[in-house]
């Protein structure tokens, strides 16, 4: 019994004895263990390594070193592909740079911005996106995402480019006003050689020979007021103020002189008032053209040449229809130069404008039908009135064509050639004699300058082609917005 319980009693204090030896050991590994920090659970399973652990110290060293040659592995990829992504980085940004210089160069800036755009210019039809591969991608493709912000409308007008024609191609914005005022220097010399008499055989003349030499001045500043009905209509009306003087050399017939006289006569005053409604009819856009249609309505507001005196006593060819009278030693002239037609005149056209980078091609098409006058008569020196009947002018075919090629954001220039068709004059129904048809042709020549978006000065030179056509015009015109 003593035996027995002296061994519980060994027993217990072994026991206690490794308890008091644990609690030392639990202390010091909390110790060791940060403050706050919570103790890893202790795995339940381990999962199958490929990596054969690690049986001593060499070995864990080993393996920590061949890890640490293939992190620098990779960050020395990559860095080098870094240095790629930079090399490509510039070698885009220069190639940017050409690009801008070249659309610079050619004056593509100046074109998008004046048509919106290419993506406006194209029309309501016309994407911001690329075009896919086809109808597959475009079905299999995600949704973009919308933009953000609402894009400009598409601007639908034609290009601008330095007017050279009477009509310009670009109709003003709705509700804008333009004022263009504008001057207007004409000059033309003609040569005249009228045969009075008979021959009796080919190349001999029996009679007198009326040589004139006529040079004609025109100066005319006319104010033109342009306004917006919609964004494809407009009206516009033109005031224009006319002087015009004209000198002719020549030798008096009849009187067998051999000395040249020089007579002068000269005008001014209001011209012929014109009003003019424009329409675009279509969206055109790059490689499609635009079409304006438009309609002219010419007055006879300036002094026509029937209200003008006519010098006709002395040289009136119906004095020397039958023989000749020695003591006719007249000019046969107007006394002073009218400043219109004398009749009303109605004129339909249409205005082309195909734009294909870099350059914009226009042109127009237009007949000026000319409405005839009933009881028609002039005003003779010394003589009264004379009375003509029913006068009817030609009327005009024209047709014009030119190209316009922006230099950079402020200049232009364009080139053309406007070529008019005239009818022969008829009185009383009949051909007025000495009246043939003829044709008018000049080449012309202009540039623009752009001062702002609402002002611009504009030049045109016309040089005459045909014998008939001024020698030289020279245009400039100052639209102004507001």
């Amino acid at each position: 019994m003593m035996r027995h319980s002296t061994w519980r009693y060994v027993w217990s204090a072994g026991c206690a004895g490794l308890v008091a030896l644990g609690l030392p050991v639990a202390a010091q590994q909390q110790a060791s263990t940060p403050s706050g920090a919570a103790t890893p659970p202790a795995p339940i399973a381990a999962a199958p390594s490929t990596t054969p652990a690690p049986t001593n110290a060499e070995d864990l060293r080993k393996q920590v070193a061949a890890q640490g040659d293939r992190i620098d592995a990779m960050r020395s990829q990559i860095s080098a592909q870094i240095a790629q992504l930079d090399a490509m980085k510039r070698a885009l940004a220069e190639q940017e740079a050409d690009y801008q210089s070249l659309r610079h160069a050619v004056g593509m800036d100046v074109l998008d911005k004046q048509r919106a755009g290419s993506i406006a210019a194209g029309g309501a039809g016309a994407s911001a996106l690329p075009m896919p591969a086809g109808d597959a991608v475009a079905a299999d493709a995600p949704q973009q995402q919308q933009p953000v912000g609402e894009a400009p409308k598409a601007d639908t007008r034609p290009p601008e480019v330095a007017p050279i024609f009477q009509q310009p191609g670009v109709l003003t914005p709705k509700g804008k006003f333009i004022i263009e005022p504008a001057y207007q220097f004409g000059y033309s010399n003609v040569d005249r050689v009228a045969l009075v008499g008979y021959t009796v055989i080919p190349a001999i003349l029996i009679g007198l020979i009326d040589a004139r030499e006529v040079r004609t001045t025109t100066q005319i500043g006319w104010l033109t007021g342009r306004y917006g009905i919609t964004n494809r209509m407009e009206i516009e009306v033109r005031v224009p103020y006319v002087y015009q003087h004209e000198d002719v050399t020549s030798r008096e017939i009849f009187t067998g002189s051999a000395t040249d006289n020089a007579f002068g006569n000269s005008g001014h005053g209001i011209g012929d008032v014109e009003a003019t409604l424009r329409y675009q009819i279509n969206n055109g856009g790059p490689d499609k053209a635009y079409y304006v249609g438009w309609l002219r309505v010419k007055s006879r507001t300036g002094t026509d040449p029937f209200q003008v005196t006519t010098d006709c006593i002395q040289r009136c060819v119906e004095n020397v229809a039958t023989e000749v009278d020695l003591s006719a030693t007249g000019t046969g002239l107007p006394l002073t130069q009218p400043t219109g037609t004398g009749f009303w005149s109605i004129q339909p056209g249409v205005t082309w404008l195909y734009p294909t980078d870099p350059v914009v091609f226009f042109g127009n098409f237009s007949y000026l039908y000319n409405v005839p006058r009933d009881n028609v008569s002039r005003n003779i020196l010394l003589g009264g009135t004379e009375f003509l009947g029913k006068i009817k002018p030609g009327d005009i075919a024209d047709v014009s064509i030119g190209l316009g090629l922006s230099l950079n954001e402020k200049a232009s220039i364009s080139i053309g050639y406007d070529q008019s068709f005239v009818g022969q004059t008829k009185q009383n129904n009949q051909n007025v004699p000495g009246s043939t048809k003829y044709v008018l042709g000049t080449l012309l020549i202009g540039g623009s300058w752009r001062f702002s978006d609402k002002r611009t000065l504009n030049f045109t030179l016309g040089v005459g082609v045909t014998r008939d056509t001024p020698d030289a015009t020279v245009t400039i015109r100052v639209p102004m917005m507001f």
